[in-house]
């Protein structure tokens, strides 16, 4: 059954049964972690081995007939064994590019995300894309890929087919078609609060929610999208679940919505098999999360726990047209977003699946991960003066140099939150104003972005790194002044609902891996009235998120959607 899964390579597969459990391996998913876990613990010499036991994309061994079967297949479904003379002219230079640069061939799952095939014009483009990477991130995005091509392979011999992460895969790229100009005109994606586009997407989520079998379907006051799927017992608790579903300019598709789509999949097979449970379920496809129309973030999740600022609908964005014109202009009503709230009493809590947004599962092959917290951020913006002169007649030793204090402070706030866990800092915004060439820079202006799993985590990083600032400053003989932006709580898991992630996902036959969260989320505001707890899904490319590369497979949507339903049965057995 497993001969040919990873290519002229054996080994891997009879590690694998040599290590299985005496009741054999839980689910598919098991075995193909298992395979994988073979592959990350090989010496890098076999590793590389396997690499180049594949064949290059429309190589010597397609032209001369000598592929596997399997990778036959798989070039065919791209329609790579049909090639113009000068489509085949293009590719086979890009793979002696590509072998000169790294020294192995060029790997690439060519049935893409969904299984089905990927183009020739995107194949074309990620091999462009892959030849500008670092070579030891291009030897484990080679493996990445040929993991990919084993879980395809896996799925064909078991006759497996992720037939509701195809579906909710599908929705996601049919949401995508509705994007705003000139954004649309380029093919790229952008969906701003109450835009044409942005109400577009309401309608067709309300749409699927009927579809998918939410008993109640409705756009409440500020464009949130809401389904109930009501409870076995009239006046019994709903659990809370949703995700937003504007973008960011130039932005990808499964940020936000993919936590929407996985939970109509979840209720979905409820409907399908006629269930009701002893609570309902409640999904809100929030509005706005992004604060890319008017500066406020939240704008969908935030009434929902009380915390709605009525000063905001006098904000404007960059035409002038205040937030409360544009929610009238959509035919929505100012006067009810007050009655948005929701009282705890009536919820068993927040939950809210999400693309991870970063590189770690990526990096690790796993599908899933388990949410411990939402970090606590902090924003400031500052400067550094020294003086500025003349750089060919200044000495080294006489130097104020305001940009060198900041780049060693940059270096020591590196330090700092390198040892510190899972915290981050960023300096994203470094500008000398006035600078010259042949001038010492006098001022230096930056921002600081510092970010931990809990409050005191986080605040003491901010203490260590503007003490070390002071001590920087003083020693070089400049001065600094720093002004707080941002200051937001971090939202830790409760216990509860991350022990029901954590048992869904070991219920997959899958290791359960646990971090926080860096990037901001719903679940933040709604942490505020309800317990919550987030699931991660795993982004392909590296897990780029807020771009055009942002990807998931419809294989570790489908998982998700498996451990939402398994969630669910979880709170069912074990109610609050």
């Amino acid at each position: 059954m497993l001969a040919g899964i990873y290519e002229h390579s054996p080994w891997i597969a009879e590690a694998a049964i040599g290590a299985r459990p005496a009741q054999g391996y839980a689910s598919l998913a098991a075995l193909k972690r298992a395979l994988v876990e073979v592959v990350q613990a090989a010496p890098r010499e076999r590793q590389m081995a396997l690499i180049c036991a594949h064949p290059e994309l429309a190589g010597k061994a397609m032209q001369a007939d000598a592929l596997t079967a399997e990778s036959t297949n798989e070039q065919n479904k791209a329609g790579l064994t049909a090639c113009t003379p000068e489509e085949l002219q293009r590719i086979q230079q890009l793979n002696a590019d590509y072998r000169a640069r790294f020294g192995f061939p060029f790997i690439l799952a060519v049935r893409g995300p969904r299984g089905d095939g990927l183009s020739k014009a995107q194949i074309l483009a990620t091999f462009e894309r892959r030849l500008a990477n670092h070579p030891d991130f291009e030897f484990d995005e080679a493996l990445r890929n040929i993991h990919r091509i084993a879980e395809l392979r896996l799925n064909d011999r078991f006759g497996y087919t992720p037939a509701q992460g195809n579906a909710a895969w599908d929705w996601l790229e049919q949401l995508a078609q509705f994007s705003e100009p000139p954004y649309a005109e380029r093919g790229e994606l952008t969906v701003t609060y109450l835009s044409e586009a942005h109400r577009a997407c309401a309608q067709r989520l309300s749409h699927w929610m009927r579809e998918s079998g939410f008993d109640d379907v409705s756009i409440d006051a500020v464009g949130n999208v809401v389904g109930r799927y009501r409870p076995a017992q009239d006046g019994a608790p709903y659990l809370l679940t949703g995700s937003h579903y504007d973008t960011v300019p130039n932005g990808g598709k499964y940020d936000g919505r993919l936590g929407i789509v996985v939970a109509m999949q979840a209720v979905a097979r409820l409907a399908h098999a006629g269930r009701r449970l002893p609570f309902g379920i409640e999904l809100v496809a929030f509005a706005e999360e992004e604060g890319q129309r008017f500066p406020a973030t939240f704008i969908g999740s935030s009434p929902l726990a009380g915390r709605f600022d009525p000063a905001w609908l006098e904000l404007r964005d960059a035409q002038g047209i205040s937030l409360r014109e544009a929610i009238q202009g959509a035919g929505l009503s100012v006067s009810g977003i007050a009655g948005l709230a929701r009282n705890p009493a009536d919820y068993l809590g927040y939950v809210e699946v999400h693309i991870e947004q970063g590189p770690v599962l990526n990096a690790l092959g796993l599908p899933l991960a388990v949410v411990t917290s939402i970090n606590g951020s902090l924003r400031y913006v500052g400067e550094v003066a020294g003086r500025a002169s003349h750089a060919g007649t200044t000495p080294m030793a006489a130097r104020h140099d305001a940009a060198a204090a900041v780049a060693e402070w940059m270096l020591a706030i590196e330090r700092r939150a390198l040892g510190d866990g899972d915290s981050v800092a960023t300096v994203g915004m470094l500008e000398v104003p006035n600078g010259a060439v042949n001038v010492i820079p006098g001022r230096c202006r930056f921002s600081l972005d510092l970010r931990a799993p809990t409050d005191a985590q986080r605040d003491a990083l901010a203490s260590d790194v503007f003490k070390e600032l002071e001590r920087i400053c003083q020693r070089r003989g400049v001065s600094h002044t720093v002004r707080e932006t941002m200051r937001a709580a971090a939202a830790p898991s409760a216990p509860t609902w991350q022990q029901r992630w954590e048992r869904a996902v070991a219920a997959l036959g899958l290791p359960v891996h646990r971090m926080p969260s860096g990037a901001g989320h719903d679940a933040m505001m709604l942490h505020q009235i309800l317990p919550q707890a987030m699931l991660f899904v795993r982004g392909e490319n590296a897990g780029i998120s807020h771009n055009p590369l942002e990807s998931s497979t419809s294989d570790d949507i489908q998982l998700a959607i498996d451990a939402f339903s398994t969630l669910l049965e979880d709170a069912v057995q074990q109610p609050r």
